[in-house]
């Protein structure tokens, strides 16, 4: 009797742990909660939501295209036992997660950032074993621009180039979290709203959600200098920062980093927008306290714009009742620029 128990007892025991899941970092990406931002929607009278991309495991939504970009790698063979090196052109964020999934999966990361970027992304790509060359900010037409440096450098070297502009994997990778945004919502969804970089994101989430129904809206947030905005609402891809004498600084003048953009990737020429705001900067920051005072979230840059963005599309479109953004990461990676009153005021930037 003893022993028979004794025996169900250990197979129990066994039969339990080979159930246990066994699930990697890759397995975990994606089915972010969405949340209620109950300060905003009291204010505006209208139901608006974010989706908490900041709780992917690299901090960011960035976690879904670097998943994609390797994937793609791998499937069509230019990443392998043999050829293990992702080179990529990155403002921080795609880098961080390229290279945190590409450490799980065996892979190293080179990659190629601008000069001018917040120093914690740069220490936090270090820190997490990326070899990085910081280049000055220049046009995309100039061949020491970061993108075109990492891609000379993977044919030099026989490497993979990620290319997040321009391959298509970013974009249908954000058909899964157009998907994951219409169920969160029950399909009540009336208006979306994020900003573009890659072009990825809104490409991938807006074709999902105008399948699903034709009449939801999505809109854009743009960051100043950016022409984007402009290329949805008049079809052209100009703003009035790249008349000659005008610009201070590529590829624009502002502290949002990460998104904006002055030529048409094929990402983003796969989105189905509606309308663009251009968000100043004063905007953006004075969102991003509120945001923390309110609802205790402490967010990028670009989070921020986006919540300003909603504001600014509940007025335009007065019919829509639900609204969904983005909180694309973490406010930690914002610290030394977008959070510093110093860095602000020593740049000129109104907050």
């Amino acid at each position: 009797m003893g022993t028979s128990i004794l025996a169900v007892a250990i197979t129990y025991s066994y039969l339990r742990r080979r159930q246990i899941p066994k699930k990697r970092l890759a397995d975990i990406i994606g089915n972010t909660p969405l949340i209620y931002l109950k300060s905003l929607s009291e204010q505006t009278g209208r139901e608006i939501y974010a989706k908490c991309e900041f709780m992917n495991p690299g901090s960011s939504m960035k976690d879904r295209t670097a998943l994609a970009l390797i994937q793609y790698g791998i499937q069509h063979g230019h990443l392998g036992v043999k050829n293990n090196t992702i080179y990529e052109g990155t403002s921080g964020s795609t880098g961080v997660s390229l290279t945190l999934i590409g450490n799980s999966l065996g892979c190293k990361c080179k990659l190629y950032l601008q000069n001018d970027l917040a120093q914690e992304k740069y220490n936090i790509l270090q820190t997490c074993g990326a070899i990085i060359e910081k280049v000055p900010p220049v046009s995309i037409v100039d061949s020491e621009h970061f993108c075109k440096k990492a891609e000379k450098q993977a044919y030099i070297e026989g490497g993979y180039y990620a290319d997040q502009f321009h391959n298509l994997a970013n974009q249908q990778a954000h058909f899964q979290t157009g998907k994951e945004i219409y169920k969160q919502t029950n399909g009540l969804i009336d208006c979306f709203v994020m900003s573009s970089g890659t072009g990825g994101s809104i490409a991938g989430i807006s074709q999902y959600l105008k399948g699903k129904n034709k009449n939801i809206k999505v809109i854009l947030a743009d960051p100043p200098g950016s022409s984007l905005k402009t290329h949805v609402n008049s079809g052209v891809c100009y703003t009035y920062q790249e008349a000659e004498g005008h610009r201070l600084k590529n590829p624009f003048d502002t502290v949002i980093e990460g998104c904006g953009l002055n030529r048409l990737t094929k990402n983003y020429l796969q989105a189905k927008i509606d309308y663009g705001f251009t968000i100043q900067d004063k905007e953006s920051i004075q969102m991003a306290e509120f945001l923390i005072e309110k609802e205790g979230l402490f967010v990028g840059a670009s989070s921020a714009m986006n919540c300003v963005a909603v504001l600014k599309a509940v007025e335009k479109y007065p019919e829509c009742k639900v609204f969904v953004t983005i909180l694309c990461d973490s406010g930690q990676r914002y610290l030394s620029k977008f959070y510093n009153k110093e860095y602000l005021q020593q740049h000129k930037i109104e907050y």
